[in-house]
């Protein structure tokens, strides 16, 4: 009997292979990229950036031809193939692909040492594609913990350089003590339920009466790791720190990628464990305990508390580290509503905030290199001295506040429209009034590239490379706001979750 329940957990797993190329072709890679950089002493930055584009461009291929498969669960239930995660696999490789682009423009990045930034970037990535997919506690824990290690090696990768030495150590304490806290929470989960199934452990809630206050607790400990990898209150407050320290390539990273995975992450543990969802209505009821609430408060506490406090920086970097965790509350909006629509919202807002938010970085990461300084005085009179950079900046910074016509625009307005529609106007109101206070701090930006006397009377030169990157997230960032269709319908059909464990993993466990 057990010979037969191994022999068909193997054969389960094999079976799942098939559906898993995209994580075996990073895990290739990233083997690849170690090996090179052993046997190679020089002259190695350009075949492993063509490594490491060549195989971000394969895994693009196989994440869309998996789009016609049917939803269905992998490894025994440990992960699911379904749209939901294929559309944030989508979204990681484009945006690794843009940051590699960055780190070629970028001279934080030694070159000899290109080859374990390429490798430990890659190992976020795959921890990203694990993250979005995990179906069970543990597989949530340890995916998370993939993404964690080697982005706090990536905070810290200018060794030599103090803040982004102190960028790694704070990234390490508090990423640390949230995971612990968040381990805890599924743990109390797992002592009510008796299971680490997420859709087992709805099952169970559905069908006993939980004690409501140690699942409070829990859900509320679990609220700690994913606060943390989306940076929101109260677990934000060493975000600033490590965005300002780490490289601007890392930093815009992973403003983008791990944020996006944390919140793909919740929205399935909160939707399919603590929930009963209906995938046919798109709606669903929470289960023992009114758990939206809880999220509410954080969006409207995120979103506040972020933009308020951007409001006093005078280092750009560190304003856009407030201005990301400002942009955690109102993606958690859609999180809030339990329904398809607030999903779509999410989706579509987090592949609108890759455009604006990378090519803002790229701005700062461009002007650094030329002007020495990431100040906002330092950026007096760029609309004279620059002004391809200084309109590409304003697109992003009104595209950031939500202004027309822009790709944030129409992604606030998916997400206002979510929660309208589900009642909870105190909330839309809320975000109305943080989208106002935003324009303050991004007006001021725009105010001293146009309105204020040039520091300096010299030209920034920009270089070809770095304008053919910035023309795209520039293009990418307006067309959405006029031409959004082919993004909502890509949305529209990705907000499918898997519901149901494999006939296969049921006979098994049973």
């Amino acid at each position: 009997m057990l010979q037969d329940v191994v022999q068909g957990a193997i054969a389960v797993n094999l079976a799942s292979l098939q559906f898993f190329w995209p994580e075996i072709l990073l895990t290739a890679a990233i083997l690849l990229i170690v090996v090179v950089d052993l046997i190679l002493t020089e002259n190695k930055k350009g075949l492993l950036t063509a490594i490491t584009l060549l195989v971000l461009v394969g895994s693009l291929f196989s994440i869309s031809t998996l789009y016609d498969q049917d939803a269905r669960s992998l490894f025994m239930g440990m992960v699911a193939l379904d749209n939901f995660a294929l559309f944030f696999k989508l979204l990681f490789v484009v945006t690794t692909i843009m940051v590699t682009i960055f780190g070629l423009q970028s001279p934080d990045i030694d070159e000899e040492r290109i080859g374990e930034f390429y490798a430990i970037f890659l190992s976020v990535v795959l921890g990203a594609f694990l993250m979005v997919s995990a179906t069970n506690l543990l597989m949530m824990y340890l995916a998370l913990e993939l993404v964690s290690l080697p982005s706090f090696v990536l905070a810290g990768y200018q060794k030599r350089v103090r803040r982004s030495s102190e960028a790694a150590l704070k990234y390490v304490v508090y990423g640390g003590v949230s995971s612990g806290i968040m381990l805890y929470g599924f743990s109390l989960i797992y002592g009510l339920t008796g299971t680490l199934d997420i859709y087992e452990i709805a099952h169970q809630l559905s069908t006993t009466t939980p004690y409501s206050l140690a699942l409070f607790l829990g859900a509320t400990f679990a609220m700690a790791g994913f606060g943390y990898k989306v940076a929101s209150v109260p677990f934000h407050f060493w975000c600033p720190d490590v965005y300002e320290g780490a490289p601007t390539p890392v930093t815009a990273f992973l403003s983008v990628a791990p944020k996006a995975a944390g919140f793909a992450m919740l929205a399935r543990f909160f939707y399919l464990g603590l929930s009963a969802y209906d995938q046919t209505t798109g709606t669903g009821v929470p289960l023992g305990i009114a758990w939206p609430h809880l999220l509410a408060i954080i969006s409207a506490a995120t979103m506040t508390l972020g933009n308020l406090s951007a409001i006093w920086q005078s280092n750009l970097k560190r304003l856009l580290a407030y201005s990301s965790i400002a942009h955690a509350g109102y993606m958690m909006m859609g999180i809030v509503m339990l329904s398809a629509s607030g999903l779509k919202a999410v989706m579509f807002y987090t592949a609108a905030y890759m455009f604006m938010n990378l090519g803002a970085f790229l701005v700062v990461l461009v002007l650094a290199t030329r002007l020495g300084s990431e100040d906002i005085k330092d950026y007096k009179g760029l609309g004279w001295r620059s002004p391809w950079i200084a309109a590409a900046m304003t697109a992003f910074l009104f595209s950031l506040t939500g202004l027309p016509p822009t790709a944030g625009f129409i992604g606030k307005v998916y997400l206002f429209a979510s929660v309208v529609s589900g009642g909870l106007y105190w909330l839309a109101v809320v975000g109305a009034l943080n989208s106002a206070v935003s324009l303050y701090y991004y007006a001021r930006i725009v105010r001293a590239m146009y309105l204020e006397k040039p520091v300096s009377t010299d030209s920034v030169t920009v270089p070809a490379f770095a304008s053919l990157t910035l023309a795209v997230l520039f293009a990418g960032t307006l067309i959405l706001g006029v031409y959004w269709s082919p993004l909502a319908d890509l949305a529209n059909v990705s907000t499918v979750l898997y519901t149901h464990a494999s006939e296969g993993a049921q006979a098994l466990l049973r």
